[in-house]
Parts: structure tokens; sequence; C-alpha cells
């Protein structure tokens, strides 16, 4: 039991932030500039990204506000006649 106990006061111990600790934690736990981080996508890779993802392409026309034939133009898919 004692090799357990003094495990417990060690992992005790590092769970203790020091002074050196807690700054760093909180320069991490600052939240990031979104204004600058931001990315926009051209509808053609909008419709890569959700095609990738899944969707289907009346779902991704839906979602755009598209028609169906342009998206399956970006994704050079041929209508079936």
């Amino acid at each position: 039991m004692s090799a357990i106990s003094s495990s417990l006061s060690v992992a005790s111990l590092a769970a203790t932030p020091s002074a050196n600790t807690s700054t760093a934690t909180q320069k991490v736990q600052q939240p990031a500039n979104t204004a600058g981080d931001t990315v926009k996508l051209t509808v053609s890779q909008q419709v890569y990204q959700l095609y990738n993802q899944g969707q289907t392409v009346t779902q991704i026309a839906s979602s755009l506000s598209m028609a169906v034939s342009a998206v399956n133009s970006y994704l050079n898919i041929s209508s079936q006649q």
C-alpha cells in the first residue's frame, strides 16, 4: 500500500501547478484571434468539401442554394439521361 500512496502523492504534486506552468496554461487558454483566422472558400471548394463529407448532390445543392446540375458540373458528374 505504501507504493500506491507514494504514487498518489506524486500525482497530486504533478497536478499542482507551479508559477511557470500556470502562466503557460493561461497563454494556451486564451482564445485565438478569429478575425485573422477566417478562410473564405469558393463555391467549388465548398461543393467538394461537402461531397467528401458524404453529402449527396441533392443535399449539397440545397445547402448552397444552387441547382443540382450546377453541383454535378462542379463535381464533373454527367447527368443521367
